[in-house]
């Protein structure tokens, strides 16, 4: 039986069974990616060069933004290549960074929108105190903790997957490599190391979802006390946003790792992972936008200067 010493790539689940539906799916991919890049490149953009977007809120969406280019780049690239060339191998390098940047990404972005929920908190509940408790210095030091716990979950993960001997082969039932897939093909009796990291990563994570949950009942609790509809309406619109895309993200997770293993096959595994691996990287800037006066008008005037650059 082959072990991890001797696996040198491994064999990604293909899109789909034919080369005409895989080269059809490849020009829809590529329409999304394009759009997520597009979309997140504008926030970017609009952030960085509008003085008035230089308040913590938009720096955390900024943030945001870099880690929705990485999450879906992480995994969507090599993917379209493999259906465009006809092939599902991907280096055993390869997909050990695959997982990595995958778990540092998603668990630094969902660290961050616990951020942006304590920043929510502080606006609407604590207002008075908002310069003082979100600061420059405050803002840099949890966004750095945010990205910071990511990176120490990717690299506990991925040395504990990647340290587990492999005796069921190399072909992995997915369209990216993930840890679920990878220790499928583990010994039957080693993956137990990983449970205990999994733990870890699963308390941190519920831990999370506690203070977003405490921080909008409060936050609601405010709101509903407000005297006037216009303050209820503009506390409400600042917070939406976030809340569609907290819901998005959990949604698609719980989907993706709740549902009821009787009901699980290859498709629908495969269409699971894209609704949480491409569409909320893709649909977030949009969630942004429509939503937020200020954005759309940065981007406006960002893409009239554009216009008069090119004439």
């Amino acid at each position: 039986m082959p072990n991890s010493s001797s696996v040198s790539e491994f064999l990604l689940l293909p899109f789909a069974d034919t080369q005409e539906l895989q080269l059809l799916l490849f020009r829809l991919f590529l329409g999304i990616y394009l759009a997520a890049l597009l979309g997140n490149g504008l926030i970017l953009t609009a952030v960085a060069c509008h003085h008035r977007l230089h308040t913590p809120m938009y720096f955390f969406l900024l943030n945001l933004a870099l880690l929705d280019l990485g999450c879906i780049s992480t995994t969507l690239p090599k993917a379209m290549a493999n259906a465009l060339w006809d092939t599902r191998a991907i280096s055993y390098q390869g997909c050990a960074a695959q997982v990595f940047f995958s778990v540092f990404l998603v668990g630094a972005e969902f660290s961050l929108l616990t951020v942006m929920a304590y920043d929510r908190y502080v606006a609407i509940c604590k207002p008075l105190h908002y310069g003082s408790l979100v600061g420059s210095r405050a803002c840099a030091q949890m966004a750095a903790a945010a990205w910071g716990s990511g990176f120490l979950n990717a690299v506990l993960h991925t040395a504990t997957t990647f340290s587990l001997p492999l005796c069921q082969g190399n072909a992995v039932d997915q369209f990216f490599c993930e840890i679920p897939q990878i220790l499928k093909l583990s010994c039957s009796d080693a993956y137990l190391r990983e449970a205990v990291a999994l733990v870890c990563s699963v308390s941190l994570a519920f831990g999370c979802f506690v203070f977003i949950v405490f921080s909008y009942i409060q936050i609601f609790r405010a709101v509903l006390r407000m005297p006037s509809s216009q303050g209820r309406h503009k506390a409400f619109s600042t917070c939406l946003p976030h809340l569609a895309v907290v819901s998005l993200f959990l949604s698609t997770a719980m989907v993706a790792y709740l549902k009821p293993p009787s009901i699980s096959s290859p498709s629908l595994d495969l269409i699971v992972a894209v609704l949480y691996s491409v569409v909320p990287s893709s649909v977030n800037p949009l969630i942004y936008s429509m939503r937020n006066q200020e954005l759309r008008d940065a981007v406006r005037k960002l893409y009239g200067y554009m216009l008069l650059r090119n004439q």
